[in-house]
């Protein structure tokens, strides 16, 4: 028997599929804040891809992955200790993985017939 998913689903496959590379990308940024090598702009950069990430995963309604991201911009943005904002970002990169793990794994679950909701 064939896996059903639905449009909403697929939609969601289709997106979480692009934001592996953009990981990569907020990882480099981190550690190069780490070792001080990272200027004013990238920061800013990465934030601002943050945030964009937080907004497409609120559309479709991945809010775990949109409230990591979301925290993880606004730590970005703050001032105070550079090794403190690094730690932070670090754990949060963490938590966004595993958000994102858990929004993979419940798009590609079959939804229950009629109700609307995944399996659990």
């Amino acid at each position: 028997m064939a896996v059903k998913l639905s449009s909403r689903q697929l939609a969601q496959i289709a997106w979480l599929e692009t934001i592996p590379p953009r990981f990569e990308r907020v990882k480099k940024t981190i550690e190069l804040m780490a070792v001080l090598q990272a200027d004013e702009v990238a920061v800013r950069g990465m934030a601002r891809q943050l945030d964009e990430l937080k907004a497409q995963a609120q559309g479709f309604g991945l809010h775990g992955l949109a409230e990591a991201a979301g925290i993880m911009a606004t730590l970005a943005r703050r001032g105070g200790g550079l090794q403190m904002r690094v730690r932070g970002l670090r754990d949060g990169l963490a938590s966004l993985r595993v958000h994102y793990d858990g929004a993979l794994r419940l798009a590609t679950t079959p939804e229950a017939e009629g109700d609307g909701t995944p399996k659990a």
